[in-house]
């Protein structure tokens, strides 16, 4: 099966909620990452306001920013931590 992004919802500062084809959400923190984003493509995605604008368009794969950058979904599948529901974390306690 080829890793595809389903959704994205955009959290806080440089942080996103993205659920991929398998059924698992990741959070993944884009700052924490700015030194293997390089070139002038990834550059506008350090203003706050612009990388807002994250979205996911019909037919694709992936995330992308109004400007054409895109990040793979391998590689936020990679970065990113599981998000685990309240209901699991309660039944695993």
């Amino acid at each position: 099966m080829l890793l595809s992004v389903s959704a994205v919802e955009h959290l806080t500062g440089y942080r996103l909620r993205l659920t991929f084809n398998d059924g698992l959400a990741k959070d993944v923190d884009v700052s924490r990452h700015w030194d293997a984003l390089f070139g002038p493509v990834f550059q506008p995605l350090r203003d706050p306001r612009f990388f807002a604008q994250v979205s996911l368009p019909p037919d694709c794969e992936t995330i992308e920013w109004p400007n054409g950058a895109d990040l793979a979904a391998e590689y936020l599948y990679e970065i990113g931590t599981p998000v685990v529901s309240i209901e699991l974390a309660v039944a695993l306690r």
